[in-house]
């Protein structure tokens, strides 16, 4: 999880084939109205926001539901999304922040954040423009109690990687 440009597609593909699991990236389930509006760089919505969010909780849940893992890039600024997230564990007890789905933020800088925006809109390969970052820094939110772990963006993709399977067969130990 992260705002625009904190590397959630880069890992999140890296740590499914490490994880030999599926990746979904959220930016895939978005409307085009949606993609249009962020292309023009005006904010989402909650109305935007939250058919987005229950369709991304849906195919969740069908992947718990089958036994399957999956690592999906999405934003999730929200405490209040990240709800919405969770509820795809059939069991999670909303508020508890025990659920099957668990949130890696891939923390970064603003500046960092810009200068890989600005890269990405040079070449091409987003919607993203880089005039939405303050609107999501905004927006992003993370209360401690969700136990969401936090890991340097700035570090080489396979050490984010690394550290994410470490947090993980740690939680799992845990747990």
């Amino acid at each position: 999880m992260g705002v625009s440009g904190a590397g959630k597609s880069t890992i999140g593909d890296m740590l499914a084939k490490v994880l030999n699991c599926s990746f979904l990236d959220a930016d895939d389930f978005h409307p085009l109205l949606n993609k249009e509006k962020m292309r023009q760089g005006i904010p989402l919505s909650e109305e935007d926001r939250i058919p987005w969010l229950e369709m991304l909780r849906d195919v969740l849940k069908e992947n718990l539901v089958l036994g399957k893992t999956v690592v999906l890039g999405c934003s999730s600024l929200q405490k209040y999304y990240r709800e919405i997230l969770r509820c795809a564990d059939a069991a999670y007890e909303h508020g508890s922040y025990a659920s099957k789905v668990q949130f890696v933020l891939l923390d970064a800088q603003a500046e960092v954040l810009a200068g890989r925006l600005k890269k990405r809109a040079a070449e091409g390969n987003h919607f993203m423009p880089v005039t939405l970052l303050q609107s999501q820094l905004d927006l992003l939110h993370i209360d401690d109690a969700e136990g969401i772990f936090k890991v340097d963006a700035t570090l080489s993709p396979q050490v984010i990687v690394s550290t994410i399977q470490a947090l993980l067969v740690s939680k799992q130990a845990i747990d």
